[in-house]
């Protein structure tokens, strides 16, 4: 019963949007995450930016998720070029990983599903274990959730760069223990979050993969976003 009310009460601003869809001019926004911290004054940074109606504002300023170049499942390099002017949906895993990652995975598939003929949104999934996960691994792996091609995009390469890009660009929680062959779900630590991005690359959600009811709130809350895209 608490589990539910929780959902509940995520779910409310999103259901309020779709309620106030045809009443009038909406001004609804899904929230930011992050913001610019001025580092003399420990406050969030304020600025003139475009919010998401056109509207020119003096409003919070919110981090964005850097560039990257990395390699893709067919072996092919892919840059931020991919998610340029698209919703995407980020996740962390490991293809040796038994444990949470099918879970995600499978939860992903779902996702991908639901949006598989809106071309303005894209799937990344970043591996963990780099070094092990190679194209042909990846390539495997994406078969197995049927992954669309140029749709879902799973990606190795430098791991500084994708530990980096985990940390301080997703702001998700990833470490690398030393690899255990034996026990690799114990090697790395890695969130179970998916994590929505906008267009303009700001953070505007995190929903834990392995919970079908947060991933259903993923769902709606994406709808949402591309709605008010649809809108401007």
């Amino acid at each position: 019963m608490k589990k539910t009310l929780v959902i509940l009460l995520l779910l409310i601003p999103a259901l309020g949007y779709i309620l106030l869809r045809g009443f009038g001019q909406n001004h609804y926004a899904l929230r930011r995450y992050i913001p610019v911290i001025d580092s003399t004054t420990g406050e969030p940074l304020k600025g003139k930016q475009i919010n998401d109606f056109g509207q020119e504002v003096v409003d919070t300023l919110f981090r964005t998720v850097p560039g990257f170049r990395l390699t893709n499942q067919d072996g092919a390099i892919t840059d931020s070029s991919v998610i340029k002017g698209k919703v995407h949906v980020a996740s962390f895993f490991f293809t040796r990983c038994g444990t949470i990652c099918p879970k995600i995975s499978s939860q992903l598939t779902r996702v991908q599903d639901v949006f598989r003929d809106k071309p303005d949104i894209v799937f990344l999934s970043y591996s963990v274990d780099p070094v092990n996960d190679q194209p042909a691994q990846l390539k495997e792996y994406a078969k197995r959730y049927n992954a669309i091609p140029g749709k879902w995009y799973f990606l190795t390469g430098d791991k500084a760069q994708i530990y980096t890009l985990a940390q301080r660009g997703y702001f998700l929680p990833v470490v690398d223990h030393g690899v255990s062959y034996d026990k690799p779900d114990e090697t790395f630590i890695h969130s179970e979050k998916l994590v929505l991005v906008d267009k303009r690359g700001q953070i505007r959600g995190f929903y834990d993969g392995t919970d079908k009811e947060d991933v259903d709130r993923l769902i709606l809350e994406t709808r949402v976003l591309l709605d008010i895209y649809n809108k401007q």
